[in-house]
């Protein structure tokens, strides 16, 4: 983390550095946007293998693919004619079907998707609005034409478009801007639509890109203007410690979508102040309320530092999804470093391991999961880190779905000079059209869990194009094997540009040595990394249920082994203290039970760390002193710790 924040701060200095000449699409034409710097491939470009395919299958095969089937919000909605909830909770689960059938291509998840979006397309009104009238939040309330579920909507219909080419899309979302635009000069954006406008604004700019008709973008100009003011925001946050109450700017999954809003803006302002602000807001989100795993505090609102302070998941699907659109519009490869530190720890960390569960809040020292009156979290409510259906609120229920598909969709983009960007590393098979020829890359690996990563290239015709491949800050001494077997240093913190004629099956291998680091936290405590990965305590687990029918039922987890350790760590050459072991990597990689890599390391019970408020009590200050034994402990993935330790006191040297 230390590395990465400053990272993000050098970046903000040099940004302008990767801006990139327009090439073929047209969106990189326009005379009006300045240009991507990568873009993405259609949703059926990509095919997760390997162990993403597996994580992506239990996402099908739980939650996801089956609330349509029992859940009222989803199931009765007023969405498709029904009386239950009418508001955001449709799109919002439509945001991760859709990409979620078409990169697993799988037919039944396509027809549910089909199902809801035909339904919308045909009971469009006679003056172009969408969806109900009013919508009917889960609160009970009436939200008469709120624009913010059309927001979301739209961001599905981008998707679905990309991958059917169903002209109805494009048609449907002008109908509706033209209703848009003349109430928004009658009732200027409010609440969440006020908050959230630069997702309108980026699917303005996805159309204006198909149709390149002006009056988009004026029209997100006037969004531009109607809305909270993140730019300003985010160059002197003005939220430096734990929320005292809930606002709307202080809300953890507003800030979280806003993260893209620098990079988003800048295609229309070209102001290189909006630019840079994109790095100034995940340096300042890291030093007032980050934590170890990428992600910042939030339940629901700011929460400061302290490791037992909850990130809400909607935070971290969007999170995820702000920095894929950084790096499609900025480029900067400090971007892929963080959404693969966020997507390998933070994202599977709050599912239950069959992923018919979820939490609302995760906690990186989270010792137990139970409904408590007295808590810690800001504003959240006594069953916020339960596993269940709908813990706290149901929003996460819903929106939960697009971390993993849009991270498999995003893992490759087409780059500017005919060439093709490794943005994340994850195993995939990607198809596209390069200068007119079909080409092939399939990405053979175990990364994150292993260091090596084979990319085998096959062109249907021969040809010459560069690959872009991101070289994470931490990966000191990464090297390039070529087909010839020659091998090339690589520079950390930056893409290594590989460009030759390929012809055939050509096979590169990447390798990513991963070196134990270690980093001073809350209260001094320490934290450890190895790779993208952070490790946390491995605690024994004792699942509860409570409430509900199997399989979508309500869980707490209470600790089944000794949680209160410090540790005995040599933190100037963390290999002495630190033993690294691998396993077979199985069904799935993040589960406590079959973690393919972990840590051993020492330390001692301290009796007098205990629980505060449903919750590990703040670390005490280090260095601490202990007289009880030294133990052998083992240390897994954080995504794989459904109850951990991550911020640990350290023993103090005798």
């Amino acid at each position: 983390m230390r590395i990465l924040t400053t990272l993000f701060a050098l970046i903000a200095a040099c940004a302008a550095a990767t801006a990139q000449a327009p090439k073929e699409n047209a969106s990189m034409d326009s005379p009006k946007l300045q240009p991507l710097a990568f873009e993405p491939l259609p949703l059926t470009g990509i095919r997760p293998e390997g162990w993403l395919r597996r994580q992506l299958r239990l996402q099908a095969d739980g939650l996801t693919g089956h609330l349509d089937e029992f859940w009222p919000d989803i199931r009765d909605s007023a969405w498709i004619g029904g009386t239950a909830e009418g508001w955001e909770r449709v799109p919002y689960w439509l945001d991760g079907l859709v990409p979620l059938a078409y990169v697993l291509d799988d037919d039944t998840l396509k027809q549910k998707a089909f199902r809801y979006i035909d339904y919308i397309l045909k009971h469009q009104q006679e003056d172009g609005w969408l969806g109900p009238n009013k919508s009917k939040s889960a609160s009970g309330d009436y939200k008469p034409r709120d624009p913010w579920p059309i927001f979301v909507l739209f961001k599905v219909f981008t998707q679905y478009y990309d991958a059917t080419r169903d002209e109805r899309v494009p048609e449907a979302m002008l109908k509706f801007l033209h209703a848009l635009d003349k109430q928004l000069d009658e009732r200027p954006l409010f609440e969440w639509n006020k908050s959230r406008w630069q997702d309108f604004a980026l699917t303005l700019h996805w159309l204006y890109a198909l149709r390149q008709e002006p009056w988009l973008l004026a029209l997100a100009e006037k969004a531009h203007r109607q809305g909270y003011d993140w730019i300003k925001h985010f160059q002197d946050l003005p939220y430096k410690e734990r929320a005292k109450k809930w606002e709307f700017e202080s809300h953890v999954v507003n800030n979280a979508m806003a993260v893209k809003t620098p990079g988003v803006w800048f295609r229309q302002s070209s102001d290189p102040a909006d630019r840079e602000t994109a790095a100034k807001a995940i340096a300042a989100l890291d030093e007032y309320h980050g934590m170890f795993t990428g992600v910042f505090t939030g339940d629901e609102c700011f929460a400061g530092k302290m490791p037992s302070q909850g990130t809400e998941l909607c935070a971290v699907v969007e999170y995820l999804f702000s920095l894929e659109t950084l790096l499609s519009t900025l480029g900067d490869p400090a971007f892929g470093d963080r959404l693969e530190r966020i997507a390998f720890n933070a994202l599977p960390a709050p599912f239950k391991p069959d992923m018919w569960a979820h939490q609302y809040d995760q906690q990186a020292n989270q010792v137990v999961c139970k409904v408590s009156k007295e808590r810690v979290y800001a504003t959240n409510g006594t069953d916020a880190n339960l596993f269940g259906l709908e813990p706290n609120y149901g929003c996460c229920t819903a929106n939960m779905h697009q971390g993993w598909p849009k991270f498999a969709a995003h893992l490759w983009m087409k780059s500017p000079d005919g060439g093709i960007a490794a943005l994340s590393y994850a195993p995939c098979a990607l198809n596209t059209t390069l200068n007119g020829v079909e080409v092939k890359v399939e990405v053979s690996t175990d990364y994150p869990f292993r260091e090596e990563i084979e990319i085998r290239v096959t062109p249907k015709t021969p040809l010459t194009f560069p690959l872009h491949l991101r070289v994470p800050a931490w990966a000191k001494g990464a090297r390039l094997q070529a087909a010839k077997g020659e091998e090339t240093p690589l520079t950390s913190g930056a893409f290594h540009v590989h460009a030759q004629q390929w012809e055939g099956p050509t096979v590169l291998t990447l390798r990513l040595p991963m070196t134990v680091r270690t980093e001073r936290r809350y209260n001094n405590a320490v934290a450890i990394e190895r790779g993208p990965l952070v490790y946390s305590l491995k605690i024994g687990e004792d699942w509860r249920l409570l409430r509900g029918e199997l399989p979508h039922a309500d869980w707490e987890v209470h600790p089944a082994t000794p949680w209160n350790y410090a540790l005995l760590v040599n933190e100037a050459q963390p290999e002495e203290s630190l033993r690294f072991e691998q396993s077979e990597i199985g069904a799935n990689p993040f589960s406590p039970d079959s973690a393919p890599v972990s840590l051993k390391v020492k330390g001692k019970r301290l009796p007098k760390w205990t629980l505060e408020k449903n919750a590990a009590a703040p670390p005490p200050e280090s260095p601490v002193l202990s007289k009880k034994p030294l133990e052998d402990l083992t240390l897994i993935p954080y995504g794989a710790a459904k109850l951990r330790v991550t911020e640990f006191p350290v023993l103090k040297q005798e």
